[in-house]
């Protein structure tokens, strides 16, 4: 039997796996689309349940694949999407995510974000996402590549609902260390880290090699991935393309680093000393 992914609280006390799938690129390459779908199905066998979209994302194609891949296992899935800031207006966000249910064939999402700050009034937007909420279209809200000040503008126009902040966070890209990370943690707002594996490149430092091999039968991978999630509060959304990644980066849910393991992961990317701007992909 497979082993449950260990799973973080929503502000609102529901469960989420720690381990979910990106899907940025995951429609970009028709010849590919058997084997995305597979792997989206693999990850729902192997309790990676979490699938993140956004409307951006393949000017929405990404959500249709996932659409097909999750038919007749809707309940098994917890659905992320995303959308622009330009359409997160008090109408033109309703109809952005009516347009995302239907390509995702489904009637609800179980979390919808602002993909990243715009022009458009936060307190407008929020206004739309309770609406939405209210309606059941959505179970969920929350904001994506949001700093400590867009999330305290954000609370300042309403929005306590506020469930998760997906941002850029991988051990080469530790900014959000110094202020957003404990911020969030203080708030009880899980972070949601995208590009864990800053796509594909951080399992190719020896560091990490270093550590995987004193691991038995570990990888470099697993090891960023294990990195990111150590502190709790954190839900990582590497994309994985094929069934054989999904059965890779699946044990890094359980993988516990060492000290040594961690020094050595400071040593090779060195933890902030003081605030830095947000960096986004």
């Amino acid at each position: 039997m497979t082993q449950p992914v260990p799973t973080l609280s929503l502000p609102t006390g529901d469960m989420l796996p720690v381990l979910g799938q990106g899907t940025w690129t995951i429609a970009d390459r028709p010849e590919r689309r058997a084997t995305a779908i597979a792997a989206l199905q693999a990850g729902l066998d192997a309790g990676t349940r979490l699938i993140d979209t956004a409307e951006m994302y393949g000017d929405g194609a990404s959500e249709e694949l996932i659409g097909e891949a999750i038919a007749g296992r809707r309940d098994e899935a917890f659905l992320v999407s995303k959308v622009y800031p330009h359409n997160a207006g008090r109408h033109s966000a309703v109809a952005a995510c009516e347009a995302s249910l239907r390509r995702l064939n489904t009637d609800r999402l179980d979390l919808y974000l602002l993909h990243w700050p715009g022009s458009i009034p936060l307190a407008e937007t929020v206004s739309a996402f309770e609406r939405l909420r209210a309606d059941g279209k959505i179970r969920h809200w929350g904001v994506s590549n949001f700093d400590v000040d867009g999330l305290e503008a954000l609370l300042a126009a309403g929005g306590q609902g506020v469930a998760v902040n997906q941002v850029l966070y991988n051990c080469g890209r530790r900014g959000i260390e110094f202020d957003l990370m404990p911020w969030q943690a203080a708030r009880g707002i899980p972070i949601m880290a995208y590009s864990p594996i800053e796509q594909g490149r951080l399992p190719r430092h020896p560091a990490l090699a270093a550590i995987a091999a004193r691991h038995q039968g570990c990888t470099p991978a697993q090891v960023a991935l294990a990195f990111t999630l150590r502190k709790g509060g954190v839900v990582a959304i590497p994309q994985m393309g094929t069934p054989a990644h999904v059965a890779e980066n699946r044990p890094a849910a359980d993988l516990v680093l060492t000290p040594s393991d961690l020094a050595a992961i400071d040593a090779a990317f060195p933890p902030p000393t003081r605030r830095r701007p947000l960096e986004m992909l």
